[in-house]
């Protein structure tokens, strides 16, 4: 029988697939169809996982894809799938812990060649068009996997079962750690991890190197609650100092790139990811309370701006995310030549700042030869001067010049944004909004949170939620998809999101979608003891594993660590000490996964730092939220405090209390305050 051959992505809303639809290959999208046409023509399938914001998935696609040679040899031997990776969650979890396996790395794109029946019997990432010294090409590596499956048929198999049954163990290794107590200290976790400091930039490990938001929001909060020493909050500091100092962070608009591939924070991979900002977020409200900087202020209210501008859609949603590439060439928009970066001055009419000219260039590390190809400079601050840099002599300067340097890459032919709205993604945004509203004590920054929350969050309702009967509720994953299967990860940050966003307004619309969540968690996605990424109804008709979920933070924070977090506070909340009880023994192998890890494992360090014992609930009147007093005096309170609005116009009455029973209780705002204050000692 002849094969079909013809391109099938044209009417897919996907921008990654798009990028696809005119290409030679005979693209399927990810559905049921091209499984089934595989087995009926006993073909092995390549599927390519991406996105339109990875800088080598899109390469690939160019130099790869679009080669008339390549496409001859995949449309004869294989039924080609193309994913969108921020489509299916659970799928990408999949063949990424598969390419773990077989090519001990992971990342994008996912090259991934199945037998018939989804199983993996290789899998890698980037391969270059053609072989070279470095490795094996595509093309070299498409003949021979279509060699094996024909021809070692028996071997291809054995090797996608040995695969299939290795993933389904899961990536963490078995075993406990010993401790002692509820969890070990804060301080021990430091100290445990010391080794892997990097002294001199900042930051953790070696290249590539991420900011690792989960962990240091962690930290942060724990500096807050004094439970890590100077040495080691001066550290957390200096990392976080490095990273805004770097070229990681976009000066001029706002935000952060994904990860730098330097161990000076210099060099990102420019694509720019709404989970990434949301973390980046949170991080940056609560670092603001512990290092009051301008530094740190500049780059919350820029990267909102950001968020407002450029990652807010007319329909109510938030993008995806925005690539790294401007004409074909990664970094290219971001960055400036020392004669660009000189005209940019020149022609601002700043006498000042045309008069220091050679000064600014080594504020903002320019040089001719530049960091990137065609000496190109990345926009970054000089660290070796930050003690001058930040006075209020310069700093307005610093300013000035990237307001500059702003208006002539505006100028420019921006990156693609993918307009596409991710649900889970989405509703973490909300949730730093909420924590940038809480925690940052000045009012233009929480302002500015506010006007995004209150614009967004009705109409990402409709973008979203698509039924909610009998309280069984049904959140559609993507903006580019008409139906999704049931993913952990949209219902956790949901409930993440309804949490804070009732402790900010006291809308008991929120608590109620919140309980409504949990229980429908509890419901669909627990089983025997484990979670899993999708509702566990869904196995039967989905021909690939669903997957445990595990307290690892791998690109973005652990859904089951956040689960256990919301599920803590919000026994709390609802004054319900039995909510959640089928995740306690999940619970205890979260911890020592965590242990195992905990640089990788910030949210679940978060969840179980604090012992059950420590959450208070605070019950106070509704009103409170409208009372300027009580906006800024709420930054103190951290995660284990959890506000309850009581409905009684009139009343003024306030309590606190544990999971014992009520420990304060009083009348009016002022006697609240003064209750939690620290008192003076005799000597001060």
């Amino acid at each position: 029988m002849t094969k079909t051959s013809f391109n099938r992505l044209g009417n897919e809303k996907s921008t990654y697939l798009q990028l696809h639809k005119d290409g030679p290959i005979d693209w399927w999208s990810f559905g049921p169809e091209a499984i089934e046409y595989a087995q009926r023509e006993n073909l092995p399938i390549f599927l390519s996982i991406g996105s339109s914001v990875c800088h080598v998935c899109r390469s690939m696609e160019v130099e790869t894809f679009r080669n008339g040679e390549i496409a001859e040899i995949l449309n004869e031997k294989f039924v080609c799938i193309n994913v969108d990776k921020d489509e299916y969650p659970d799928l990408e979890n999949y063949y990424q812990q598969s390419n773990i396996i077989f090519s001990k790395g992971n990342g994008w794109p996912v090259t991934a060649f199945l037998l018939p029946n989804m199983m993996p019997f290789f899998t890698g990432s980037y391969f270059p068009t053609f072989s070279n010294e470095h490795g094996p090409g595509f093309k070299d590596l498409i003949v021979e996997m279509s060699r094996a499956f024909s021809e070692q048929h028996d071997q291809a198999t054995k090797n996608a079962k040995e695969a299939s049954e290795l993933i389904k163990d899961g990536p963490v290794p078995k075993g406990k750690v010993e401790f002692e107590g509820h969890f070990p200290h804060p301080s021990s976790i430091m100290e445990a991890i010391k080794q892997f400091q990097d002294e001199t930039n900042g930051g953790f490990g070696t290249p590539p190197k991420f900011p690792i938001f989960s962990f240091y929001e962690w930290a942060l909060e724990q500096m807050l609650e004094g439970m890590i020493q100077k040495e080691q909050g001066d550290h957390i500091i200096k990392s976080l100092e490095s990273i805004l100092m770097g070229g990681i962070h976009d000066h001029l608009r706002g935000g952060i790139h994904r990860h730098s591939l330097d161990e000076t924070w210099t060099v990102p991979h420019f694509e720019k990811m709404l989970y990434d900002q949301a973390g980046f977020l949170k991080v940056l409200s609560k670092m603001s309370l512990v290092y009051k900087s301008p530094l740190v202020f500049d780059a919350l209210i820029n990267t909102l701006d950001y968020i407002k501008t450029e990652l807010s859609s007319k329909d109510g949603h938030f993008f995806s995310g925005q690539s790294s590439d401007s004409e074909g060439v990664e970094g290219l928009y971001f960055s400036f030549t020392e004669e660009e970066f000189e005209e940019a001055i020149t022609k601002s009419d700043d006498q000042e700042l045309i008069s220091k000219l050679d000064e600014i260039k080594k504020w903002f590390c320019i040089t001719e030869t530049g960091d990137l190809p065609s000496n190109l400079n990345i926009i970054r601050l000089n660290t070796e001067q930050k003690d001058s840099l930040f006075s209020k002599e310069i700093w307005p300067l610093i300013r000035k010049v990237k307001q500059h340097l702003l208006k002539i890459r505006k100028t420019r032919i921006p990156p693609t944004t993918d307009n596409k709205g991710v649900a889970s993604w989405n509703f973490m945004m909300l949730s730093s909004l909420c924590d940038v509203m809480q925690f940052c004590q000045v009012d233009a920054i929480r302002k500015a949170a506010m006007d995004i929350f209150n614009e967004t969050l009705p109409t990402m309702y409709n973008n979203f939620i698509k039924s909610r009967d009998n309280k069984k509720m049904s959140i559609n994953h993507s903006t580019s998809l008409n139906l999704s299967l049931p993913y952990l990860e949209d219902y956790v940050f949901f409930a993440e999101s309804m949490i804070r966003a009732y402790e900010l307004t006291g809308n008991t619309v929120f608590k109620q979608n919140l309980k409504e969540t949990l229980d429908f968690i509890i419901q669909e996605f627990v089983n025997e003891n484990k979670l899993f990424i999708r509702a566990t109804n869904t196995d039967q008709s989905t021909p690939y594993p669903n997957l445990p979920v595990h307290a690892f933070d791998q690109y973005f924070k652990s859904t089951g660590a956040t689960l256990i977090g919301v599920m803590k506070r919000s026994r709390a909340l609802l004054e319900d000490p039995d909510l959640g009880s089928e995740l306690k023994d999940l619970e205890e192998e979260y911890i020592h996964e965590a242990l195992k890890n905990p640089l990788g494992s910030g949210e679940a360090l978060r969840s179980f730092t604090y012992p059950e014992q420590s959450y208070r609930l605070i019950k106070i009147p509704k009103n409170w939220t409208l009372n300027p007093k009580f906006v800024n005096f709420i930054p103190y309170f951290l995660p284990r405090f959890v506000f309850q609005y009581q409905l009684e116009e009139k009343s003024e009455n306030w309590e606190i209390c544990s999971s014992g029973g009520c420990e304060l209780k009083g009348e009016g705002i002022e006697e609240f305050m003064n209750a939690l204050k620290p008192k003076e000692t005799e000597n001060q």
